[in-house]
């Protein structure tokens, strides 16, 4: 399965380019939903293998249809429910919760063809879980996420090892949460344990309100701190792969030639972000494989990706405060107007990012 993290990547680059294109809900399971059964290495044309509007009711009688069935040995090991791809999944989970109920499959993926939402009966047996313990959007990916959707491919399919990886990831994602809520707002019985950790045991009420805001910047601190050590380390590393190629080999390493056409994209971005900022601050870089626009000639802290191919143009914006991205396909560098808002809102990205690292010593 070599060859499984490129063709879900490839799979991702179409949906991103035909989604306007797809109008209904067969629309949807046919361009978007199918191609990802047949990746995980399920015979679509084989009904004994993927049946479509699966009879649930022949199980207990319910009478509901499920949109695709995966069977293995003649019984259902997994229920895919699709939507259309413009729709929100959180109002159809109860949906698939009574087609759950009415089989004997463990694992429940409620789609719209973009994001996938995995669940399965972790809390009461053959009742399906309130929340997934796995989401995978299509237009987001890590390698993570590529890896926990390989596990459900034919060829690996493991009902024990991936119920394991599904009680980790949800003690995981309450973990992620618990530990979120109490970076962002320190409960009382949280901040006690810092006062008698650094108090020898004693802890008063007068301290843990002294204490509060304190160990809330501290973690804050800690954070960019170790973000920070992280970035240097990075660019050390670089400079000194860097300095060990020969002479050379670094004279025969190609570098990036700036064309007039990404000069002009730059000067479109620059026009439309001035009214926020002053654009002496919004630079560039240009890479071999994209050229960056930025903040402050902070290459950390980027606004938007272009890349112009021969035959294909694309802009890269971030989000989630650098956690993910989102690409999208252009025509003409004129097209760039069309994605004004989602500048402005790159730009807040970068700016609040910077100025977070910048004021990580001095933050109260």
């Amino acid at each position: 399965m070599d060859n499984f993290k490129q063709t879900i990547l490839n799979i991702s680059e179409r949906i991103s380019m035909f989604k306007e294109q797809v109008a209904t809900e067969e629309a949807t399971k046919t361009s978007f939903v199918l191609p990802i059964i047949a990746t995980l290495g399920y015979n679509i044309f084989d009904p004994s293998i993927v049946v479509p509007e699966m009879d649930c009711g022949l199980v207990r009688g319910g009478g509901e249809k499920i949109d695709y069935a995966i069977m293995k040995d003649g019984k259902p090991i997994m229920l895919i429910e699709c939507k259309h791809w413009k729709k929100p999944l959180s109002v159809h989970e109860t949906q698939l919760q009574k087609y759950f109920v009415a089989s004997n499959a463990r694992f429940g993926v409620l789609t719209n063809g973009i994001e996938y939402r995995f669940y399965t009966d972790l809390n009461k047996v053959n009742i399906m879980d309130e929340k997934p313990f796995l989401v995978i959007d299509m237009l987001n990916m890590s390698d993570n996420d590529i890896a926990h959707l390989e596990k459900f491919h034919a060829s690996r399919f493991n009902e024990n090892e991936i119920l394991n990886e599904a009680t980790q990831l949800q003690i995981l994602t309450s973990l992620y949460d618990v530990i979120g809520k109490e970076f962002k707002e320190p409960s009382q019985s949280f901040v006690q344990y810092f006062v008698k950790s650094v108090n020898n045991g004693h802890c008063t009420s007068k301290q843990i309100t002294q204490y509060a805001p304190l160990v809330k910047k501290a973690i804050g601190t800690y954070i960019n701190d170790v973000i920070a050590d992280r970035l240097e380390a990075a660019g050390k590393q670089m400079n000194e792969q860097e300095e060990a190629l020969p002479v050379e080999q670094k004279a025969e390493t190609p570098k990036a030639v700036t064309t007039q056409e990404e000069l002009d994209a730059y000067n479109i971005v620059r026009s439309i972000l001035r009214k926020n900022i002053d654009v002496s601050r919004i630079g560039y870089t240009d890479y071999q494989s994209y050229f960056a626009v930025q903040l402050d000639s902070k290459i950390w802290y980027w606004i938007c990706r272009l890349e112009f191919g021969a035959r294909k143009k694309k802009i890269t914006f971030p989000s989630a405060d650098y956690k993910g991205k989102e690409s999208l396909d252009i025509e003409t560098i004129d097209d760039i107007f069309k994605y004004s808002d989602k500048l402005v809102e790159s730009l807040n990205i970068a700016v609040n990012s910077f100025d977070k690292f910048k004021n990580k010593s001095t933050e109260e």
